[in-house]
């Protein structure tokens, strides 16, 4: 199972997160690439204890779909609406300088993959309590979901 632990996979979405540039076109969606860094930054940013975020959970969320979207070999829906919190035209962090959003979003994937780091107590904003591996494992797939939709 492919996450950001496994050192070769954080270093794929690394080097398809340093390919994006300012006028990186999307396949769908409303984002510009510069507000999906800021949103990938937030999102991590959760992960780490960083920046609290609203809950969307329910018991479906907790279970079906928390173990579809974790283990089920299918990309994820496009257009599923996220938490206010890491929303960049929203609550989120406002896309300001590309290149200092872009080594930001790089620290965050740091933190947030080393191994030392661990989830203790943190829970997802749709799918609740996770183990380690379950945020590792969401962390590579939000990414590549994300970079997918910009053509990387």
């Amino acid at each position: 199972m492919t996450h950001l632990g496994d050192a070769p996979a954080r270093r794929s979405i690394v080097s398809r997160i340093e390919k994006l540039r300012p006028d990186t076109a999307g396949n769908w969606g409303k984002m510009s690439a510069h507000q999906m860094i800021c949103h990938l930054t937030d999102s991590f940013r959760v992960g780490t204890g960083e920046k609290r975020v609203s809950s969307a959970s329910g018991a479906l969320e907790r279970t079906v779909i928390k173990w579809s979207a974790l283990y089920l070999p299918l990309p994820w829906p496009k257009g599923v609406p996220t938490r206010p919190e890491v929303d960049p035209v929203r609550a989120g962090t406002k896309p300001v300088d590309f290149t200092r959003d872009l080594k930001n979003l790089l620290a965050a994937i740091d933190r947030f993959s080393d191994r030392h780091h661990r989830f203790y107590g943190l829970r997802h904003p749709v799918f609740g309590p996770m183990t380690d591996c379950q945020w590792l494992r969401w962390g590579y797939l939000h990414a590549d979901h994300h970079l997918r939709q910009f053509g990387e």
